[in-house]
């Protein structure tokens, strides 16, 4: 895997023969603080690709909402008011359910799985997107989902009755699959509601059990590895279109280096929260046989559905990840 580094010596000749007279700045807003990993990719990046242009692109990034709110990014690229952006795709699965592909529960749950699913689903992606005014530049997973409980859960025949905490149609389905109640509760007031019995359950990232300091109510994490949303860059077609060959090249060649940097941080980062999570206290756990098979059911099912919905090009999507 080429480093940044790398890439940037590989690509200086080019950069050198970018003229300063052609200078251009792209403004880059982001949802995420900037300390989050996805941030600090994005910010070498931007490195990379003013490195690469000899500055002649310099791509300033703007997290946490600075700029454009994470709900409104993807409408202020694909109308110009951008020219670059990163955002959340699944959020967006209400306009098309191809968006929803890298959340469909227990379809792809492993990092290997999930990059599979991608890049089956990555050209149809890409269409959608050309569709919409947008380049496709990069992605990045965040870490897996898994199930926070208060007690041991070796089925989903255990998890009946439980009040669990939903916050999307998918995870409200997977309560409803396995006879628990859905709460819907923001991220904000999920510490609240554990400690007070509002709900007793939730499936999320390691992150958010750290940040949440679950282990003050909960005691039990399932690595089920759920699914693996990723955090989509893309530019405005019309802005990429009136670059020149070598900075297109730039994006395109420093997006799959942090496409791969990206990746690699999460990883490393994923097995950093199941640590603090089990030092506090908690049982870190993969899923008993039973319980993973009650949850790739889940998962056959939710795939049904999702195909149903996505149509034509949404089976011929799962059609390739499962002939892999």
């Amino acid at each position: 895997m080429k480093s940044f580094k790398t890439l940037l010596a590989a690509t200086a000749l080019t950069g050198m023969a970018a003229s300063a007279a052609t200078a251009e700045t792209w403004d880059m807003p982001m949802a995420y603080p900037a300390t989050n990993f996805h941030s600090e990719n994005a910010s070498q990046f931007a490195a990379c690709v003013k490195e690469a242009t000899g500055g002649a692109l310099d791509i300033v990034t703007h997290a946490g909402g600075s700029l454009f709110s994470g709900s409104d990014i993807k409408r202020a690229v694909q109308t110009g008011q951008a020219p670059i952006g990163e955002r959340l795709i699944s959020a967006h699965a209400n306009e098309n359910p191809l968006f929803g592909v890298d959340s469909i529960p227990f379809l792809a749950t492993s990092f290997a799985d999930s990059d599979k699913l991608w890049a089956a689903a990555r050209p149809q992606l890409e269409k959608v997107l050309a569709d919409q005014n947008l380049v496709y530049i990069y992605a990045v997973p965040w870490p897996p989902q898994g199930f926070y409980f208060k007690k041991d859960v070796n089925s989903v025949a255990d998890m009946a009755g439980i009040k669990f905490r939903a916050y999307n149609a998918a995870t409200a389905r997977i309560a409803e699959l396995a006879g628990m109640a859905p709460v819907q509760i923001e991220a904000a007031e999920l510490s609240q509601a554990l400690a007070t019995g509002v709900a007793e359950a939730f499936i999320s990232s390691g992150a958010t059990g750290v940040d949440s300091k679950v282990w003050e109510s909960l005691t039990h994490f399932y690595d089920v590895q759920a699914w693996l949303p990723r955090n989509v860059v893309f530019a405005n077609k019309d802005a990429f279109d009136a670059l020149d060959d070598a900075a297109k090249k730039a994006l395109t060649d420093c997006g799959d280096t942090a496409a791969a940097s990206g990746a690699a941080k999460s990883e490393e980062l994923t097995a950093g929260y199941l640590k603090t999570l089990a030092d506090n206290g908690m049982t870190v756990s993969g899923p008993s046989e039973q319980l993973e098979a009650d949850l790739a059911a889940f998962g056959t099912t939710m795939s049904d559905e999702w195909v149903s919905s996505a149509g034509e090009d949404g089976k011929a999507i799962i059609d390739a990840y499962r002939g892999q």
